[in-house]
């Protein structure tokens, strides 16, 4: 299998037919992972595949991977998310070329929003890293209650409770387009999955 075949896009309507199939492998990515993510239903994939706020890979007719953008605090933050690549096409670098594209996505339609994510997973702190992005705390983020109320259904919900939502297992990261970093500045995706670490420790109340 090479990437070559497949094809990184942005979504258009009628791929609303694979919603199912993305929170399947949303879900099961998370599982295999052992950590947890705000669930999400097919009817929301749907509305994001029909507003233009996604992006999709596809081998053919099938797909082998997706995510997408959403807006919040009136378009001043914007949030990349639901990055998953099908287990059976992964090691081929396709993560990056979604991220990549999703990115642009986020340029395109939100050229002056800070854009943030918000992720457990090491190769999506790699992504973000090469991309510009910085590790920050929360506060840094978006204060959009709604956006903070997709977290309800992460099973480590509580843990972001008992913070007053100033940390929990996810990382936060922010892209600023009018603070781009200097060379040689980008963080370390290493260090700071080590520092969360030890953050929770001495921080978590479990």
């Amino acid at each position: 299998m090479d990437i070559k075949d497949i094809t990184v896009k942005f979504a258009e309507p009628q791929e609303t037919v694979y919603a199912d199939l993305i929170v399947k492998l949303i879900y099961e990515s998370a599982l295999q992972r052992g950590t947890g993510i705000a669930k999400r239903s097919p009817e929301y994939i749907a509305d994001k595949i029909k507003g233009g706020k996604s992006v999709v890979a596809l081998h053919g007719d099938r797909l082998v991977g997706f995510s997408y953008i959403e807006s919040w605090g009136h378009g001043d933050f914007v949030a990349t998310s639901g990055l998953i690549v099908d287990p059976e096409y992964r090691h081929l670098g396709l993560a990056g070329a979604i991220k990549a594209k999703t990115f642009e996505l986020a340029r395109l339609r939100f050229p002056f929003a800070k854009l943030f994510s918000i992720t457990t997973s090491l190769p999506v702190m790699k992504l973000n890293s090469r991309m510009g992005y910085k590790p920050v705390t929360f506060s840094e983020l978006t204060d959009d209650e709604e956006f903070w109320r997709g977290c309800e259904g992460c099973r480590n919900y509580d843990i972001l409770q008992r913070n007053n939502r100033r940390m929990c297992l996810c990382t936060g990261m922010l892209y600023d387009p009018k603070r781009p970093l200097p060379p040689g500045k980008r963080a370390n995706p290493w260090v700071m999955k080590v520092k969360n670490g030890l953050n929770r420790m001495l921080h978590l109340k479990v």
